[in-house]
């Protein structure tokens, strides 16, 4: 059952500006200038209406703006229901903003949309796939919408797979045979066969064991180092960022609260008191801890309610 969320007050924590410039520069991969992006909740009875209630606004994104250089890996880090995939949904033009101006290398998200998804691929825990084909079946497929010729496609398919961890053994199994985890990861090997300059991981290790994770990791940063890609990667797993993350900006309930890089972040935490740890940086400035969340945000956008 649906629970009404009160839209969130201001706090007085101040919003760090982005820390590099605009999309002006050429060297700038992604610019977000002012994204703001609301769902309604919980449409009142016809009673309710009657007597004058309306339904609830939520601000899921709200006035974001940061900056990617080419070549960087820039971590969201965020707790559950902070509207991590919302802004990367946003980037990737699976949803319009109310109110943005949101360029990939110059190219505006909105009125560019068919140029910015030559450009961009993004990696979801929710990956649709066709179960009965085998994961390099699935890739192939894939790769043959972008107009990639077959017989290339299948090879550097079974590239990646392996370099993932998936034994060749397994490639030509149906993918219904294989666990969550396992799906993740060829997932993210078809995010990664067309080669996007710039790369949208949402949470791409989640449901994985450890050994799965570091493979996971480790390809991400061969991907930046060899094909000079940019990553935007959200997580909530602190290692992770922690590892892989040039800059991270921390997001509480649609805002950026604090943006620098990891050590940074924990140099200033220890001089204010704290412990150094990134997941004690992340209390300082939300308040919560990473399993705290305010609402499910993919829950928001299957209704499809967006406020007026």
């Amino acid at each position: 059952m649906t629970t009404a969320i009160q839209p969130s007050e201001p706090t007085s924590r101040p919003v760090p500006p982005a820390s590099v410039p605009t999309a002006a520069d050429a060297a700038i991969a992604l610019s977000i200038q002012g994204a703001t992006k609301s769902f309604t909740r919980d449409s009142p009875s016809l009673l309710g209406r009657l007597r004058g209630k309306r339904a609830k606004r939520v601000a899921a994104v709200d006035d974001v703006s940061l900056a990617v250089p080419r070549g960087e890996i820039f971590g969201v880090l965020g707790s559950n229901g902070s509207d991590k995939s919302t802004l990367l949904r946003l980037i990737s033009t699976l949803l319009l903003p109310d109110a943005a101006a949101i360029s990939v290398f110059g190219l505006d998200v909105v009125t560019q949309d068919m140029a910015v998804r030559r450009l961009i691929n993004r990696v979801s825990v929710d990956a649709a796939f066709f179960k009965k084909l085998s994961p390099w079946e699935n890739l192939v497929y894939a790769a043959r919408l972008y107009g990639l010729p077959a017989r290339p496609a299948r090879a550097r398919s079974i590239e990646i797979l392996e370099q993932l961890g998936i034994k060749r053994s397994r490639i030509d199994e149906p993918l219904e045979n294989m666990s969550c985890g396992m799906q993740q990861k060829i997932a993210i090997a078809r995010a990664f066969l067309t080669s996007p300059v710039l790369m949208l991981p949402d949470e791409p290790t989640t449901g994985l064991d450890p050994r799965s994770k570091k493979d996971v990791q480790e390809f991400i940063l061969g991907i930046r180092q060899k094909h000079d890609a940019t990553i935007l990667l959200t997580t909530h797993n602190m290692v992770e960022a922690d590892r892989l993350c040039d800059r991270l900006a921390i997001i509480d309930s649609g805002r950026i609260v604090a943006l620098d890089t990891p050590a940074a972040l924990k140099e200033r935490n220890r001089a204010a008191g704290g412990d150094g740890s990134l997941e004690d940086v992340f209390m300082t400035f939300t308040g919560r801890s990473l399993e705290d969340g305010d609402y499910d945000e993919d829950e928001d956008e299957e209704q499809g309610k967006e406020a007026p």
